[in-house]
C-alpha cells in the first residue's frame, strides 16, 4: 500500500506541474494558477488510484477524476470570482489520451502500407481498439466536466457554505 501512495504522490506532482504549465500557456491569471494545478493533480491522482489501486477501468477512472475536477471547479469559481473553465480546462488537459491517439495514427499509417498489413494481421484490430479508446476518453472528459454544470444549473453553489479558510496576511 505504501508503494501505491508513493506512486500516487508522484502522479499528483507531475499532473500538478502539467496543469500549471498549460494554465500558463492559456494565460490563466496568477491568482488561480495554483487552483488549476491542484485540481489537475487531484483529478489525475484520483484517476490513477482508481485505475491502478482498485482496478477500475480507464474510462470509469477518468470519468470520476474529471467529475471531481468539474465539481470542485464550480466551488472554486465562486470563491475566486472566476469562471470555472479558467482552471478546469488546464486541469483536464492532464488526462487527454495522447498515447492512444498516437497509436491510432501510427496504426492508420501502417494500414495504408500494403506490406505492413501482411506483417501484422492484428493491426486493424489494434488500430480500431485505440481509436475507440481515444474517442471514449475524450467524450468522458467532456461529460465529466459537464456533470457539474448540469447538477448546479437550477441552483447556485453560492448557497453552499464551505468551512472558512483563513486568509493570508499581505506583506507590506
Amino acid at each position: 500500500m505504501d508503494n501505491i501512495l508513493l506512486l500516487m504522490l508522484k502522479d499528483f506532482a507531475f499532473a500538478f506541474l502539467v496543469a500549471i504549465g498549460f494554465g500558463s500557456l492559456f494565460h490563466t491569471p496568477r491568482k488561480v494558477l495554483m487552483i488549476a494545478g491542484l485540481l489537475g493533480g487531484l483529478g489525475h491522482s484520483i484517476r490513477f488510484l482508481l485505475h491502478q489501486g482498485f482496478d477500475f477501468g480507464l474510462i470509469t477512472s477518468t470519468m470520476c477524476g474529471t467529475a471531481i475536477i468539474g465539481l470542485l471547479g464550480i466551488v472554486f469559481a465562486h470563491r475566486a470570482h472566476t469562471p470555472p473553465v479558467v482552471f478546469t480546462m488546464p486541469a483536464c488537459i492532464t488526462m487527454i489520451p495522447g498515447l492512444y491517439a498516437y497509436r491510432t495514427m501510427l496504426g492508420l499509417i501502417r494500414l495504408t502500407d500494403e506490406t505492413g498489413l501482411n506483417q501484422s494481421p492484428n493491426e486493424l484490430h489494434d488500430t480500431l481498439h485505440n481509436f475507440v479508446l481515444t474517442a471514449s476518453l475524450l467524450f468522458t472528459l467532456a461529460i465529466g466536466i459537464s456533470i457539474s454544470v448540469l447538477l448546479f444549473r437550477q441552483s447556485s453553489v453560492k448557497t453552499i457554505k464551505p468551512p472558512a479558510i483563513p486568509k493570508l496576511k499581505k506583506k507590506e
